[in-house]
């Protein structure tokens, strides 16, 4: 045992090693990230106030799936976050209310009234993790959420979507009596009232604030640690190919590494990159405070959840590269309300080797993770909502 400690050790450090001297090779666009990439956490915390039972995960799992949240008891969590693509939805801007479906193939049924969601959605999986960057510590209670930041925890960004029109409110009821409506309904069904009672307790236990605490507690079950890479960076270099160290040395060359950097391939914070609009949207979507900032997107397991950025206008991790990189000439911005020289400075100048880039990002992404999908939901509507 000792003789492989030592040997897994002696690998990670040269893992190390190979990191600092690829990061210091370029100093061009900013601060770079020497030695931040790293694997994950096995576990993820959870805040002191919501600590996890398996009791907790098992009803944030039900009310996950089942659309009675939704104002048209249509639409479920699982809907825009499921196990078949991702968590994510395989769509470029969600598909919420009145829609019918799963994956790309999911359509508004007619006649409709309800407009896309705003922005891609992202994957729920490792979202545990959000906020955890290259110093290894995790705030629960301050993760980042949301493109645009506008959220901390999964506690609080669990209810958005409920009192949002286009993602699972629709025309039921007004914004302000989403969340009433939406307890009022679970504490009508007995099943919900028994679960409730057992994990959380108390006089009256359905309440908003328990029902985004069952929610969070069930996404921090949803972890995928065990990636190839995270493998290789726990000391098992044989679970990286060639092509994909080179593209892990050419991710950091290149500058991915300046915000993809960390645990989670993000640094959390926002950036103007210039990304085209998504014609979708009726009005140009402006990000953080009207600033055209977005958040950076988390890398892990990316190969499952395309399309990309914000608007979900680029369909391939190619179209990525290429939007960073879009050959001799230098690039323009994709964005007629973002100036070239408006973008982050962080933004690469080249990207290099991209086929091995793209050989590192596909080595992102894990194997074993929950895809577990309930027979039933307490409520007895379909699971996961109008999705076959």
């Amino acid at each position: 045992m000792a003789a492989k400690t030592t040997a897994q050790l002696t690998s990670l450090l040269a893992s190390a090693a190979l990191l600092v001297a690829v990061a210091c090779q370029k100093q061009t666009t900013g601060p770079t990230p020497a030695n931040t990439l790293a694997a994950l956490p096995l576990t993820a915390p959870a805040p002191a106030d919501n600590p996890s039972t398996p009791a907790k995960a098992d009803l944030g799992r039900a009310l996950f799936w089942d659309p009675v949240l939704s104002g048209g008891k249509d639409v479920s969590c699982a809907s825009c976050h499921h196990p078949a693509t991702g968590y994510a939805d395989a769509l470029d801007l969600a598909i919420g209310e009145n829609g019918k479906g799963l994956g790309a193939a999911r359509h508004f049924q007619s006649p409709n009234t309800i407009p896309f969601g705003q922005r891609n959605s992202q994957t729920v999986l490792n979202t545990a993790f959000n906020g955890l960057t290259s110093g290894g510590t995790i705030d629960p209670t301050l993760a980042s959420m949301f493109w645009d930041g506008r959220a901390q925890s999964l506690e609080t960004q669990a209810l958005r979507p409920l009192s949002t029109l286009e993602e699972m409110r629709g025309h039921a009821y007004a914004e302000g009596l989403a969340l009433d409506s939406a307890v009022a309904r679970l504490r009508r069904i007995p099943a919900y009232a028994t679960q409730f009672q057992a994990v959380f307790g108390g006089a009256q236990p359905v309440t908003a604030t328990t029902l985004s605490q069952a929610l969070a507690c069930f996404e921090r079950t949803l972890v995928a640690t065990d990636s190839p890479f995270d493998q290789y960076m726990r000391g098992t270099t044989s679970a990286l190919t060639a092509q994909q160290v080179q593209g892990m040395q050419a991710f950091v060359q290149s500058g991915c590494g300046n915000c993809h950097s960390g645990p989670m391939l993000s640094d959390y914070q926002l950036h103007v990159m210039g990304v085209a609009d998504n014609p979708k949207n009726a009005a140009s979507d402006t990000g953080a405070n009207g600033t055209y900032a977005f958040r950076t997107p988390s890398l892990r397991n990316v190969a499952l959840t395309a399309p990309y950025m914000h608007s979900g206008t680029v369909t391939s991790l190619a179209d990525v590269l290429d939007f960073y990189d879009p050959g001799p000439g230098g690039s323009r911005s994709a964005n007629p309300h973002v100036a070239t020289n408006q973008r982050d400075a962080q933004f690469p100048a080249r990207v290099t080797n991209k086929q091995a880039i793209i050989a590192f990002l596909n080595s992102l992404t894990a194997s074993t993770y929950d895809r577990t999908v309930p027979a039933t939901v307490p409520s007895g509507l379909p699971v996961g909502g109008n999705i076959h």
